[in-house]
C-alpha cells in the first residue's frame, strides 16, 4: 500500500466515484474500446468520438439521462467533450486510460 502515497487521492476518488454508476461505466467503456489492447494503440479524438446518441444507443436510457451520465464522466475528467455543429462529440483520451492502469501497477508514476 505505501507505493501508493504518492497518488492524488481525491482526483482518484473522484474517477471512481464517477465509474461506480454502472450506466456510466457503460458509456465510457464503450467511449474507450478504441484503445483496448488487442486493437493496437489508442486513436486521436479525430477516429474514436461518437456523437451522444449513437453512445447512449441501446442502453434503454432517456436521452436527457445519457447526457447527465456523460457531464459526470465530464466533470471527473474521464471523458472529453465538443460540439460540432448541432452535436455533440464525445472521447476518452488515451492519457486518461493510461492514468487509470498506472494507478493498478505495482509501482504508480508520480
Amino acid at each position: 500500500m505505501s507505493n501508493y502515497l504518492n497518488v492524488d487521492v481525491d482526483r482518484f476518488a473522484a474517477t471512481f466515484k464517477a465509474l461506480s454508476n454502472p450506466q456510466r461505466l457503460r458509456l465510457f467503456l464503450r467511449l474507450a474500446d478504441c484503445c483496448r489492447s488487442e486493437s493496437g494503440p489508442c486513436c486521436g479524438p479525430e477516429e474514436t468520438s461518437r456523437c451522444v446518441g449513437e453512445v447512449g444507443r441501446d442502453l434503454g436510457l432517456a436521452a436527457s439521462t445519457i447526457s447527465h451520465h456523460l457531464k459526470e464522466l465530464a466533470r471527473a475528467d474521464l471523458i472529453r467533450m465538443q460540439r460540432k455543429g448541432r452535436t455533440i462529440q464525445c472521447w476518452v483520451e488515451p492519457d486518461t486510460l493510461r492514468n487509470l492502469a498506472e494507478f493498478f501497477e505495482d509501482e504508480p508514476s508520480e
